[in-house]
């Protein structure tokens, strides 16, 4: 299977609608498929203008590292050289915080989904319940 817009956009509106109903901050929510090309972008209203690039930069470390964001976090606290050579291969579009969670079908990497506008660990629970809530496996290490 691949990440179809349908299942992107159903991703992008379970974010928004759980993040709407904890009153959290402006989201912004980026779907990218198993090759990094991005599926959907969300940008609610009143989110700074960086924000599409880090929740893409999340979406991206996670499926070009093939672990999610909060693994990249963590290899980068114990190896910053690697992790910043990996982010200057990439043209500066790796964020190793949490909130890039992979996505994955059958134990299939399909995609990855990257957050951004609550705290690093809001972010990823919103991506993991709603990778879930679409029938789908979130993996965040």
């Amino acid at each position: 299977m691949t990440l179809t817009l349908d299942t992107a956009r159903a991703i992008v509106d379970s974010v928004l609608s759980d993040a709407r109903a904890k009153n959290m901050q402006p989201m912004t929510v980026c779907v990218v498929d198993a090759a990094g090309d991005m599926v959907a972008l969300a940008r609610e209203d009143g989110a700074s203008t960086l924000r599409p690039k880090i929740a893409h930069g999340k979406a991206n470390g996670a499926i070009a590292m093939g672990i999610g964001s909060r693994a990249l976090f963590e290899r980068a606290q114990q190896q910053p050289y690697f992790i910043q050579a990996m982010n200057a291969l990439s043209d500066g579009a790796v964020v190793p915080v949490p909130g890039g969670v992979l996505v994955k079908q059958d134990g299939r990497t399909i995609g990855a989904v990257g957050i951004t506008g609550a705290s690093s660990d809001e972010d990823e629970a919103l991506a993991v319940a709603a990778i879930e809530k679409a029938g789908l496996q979130a993996d965040c290490g």
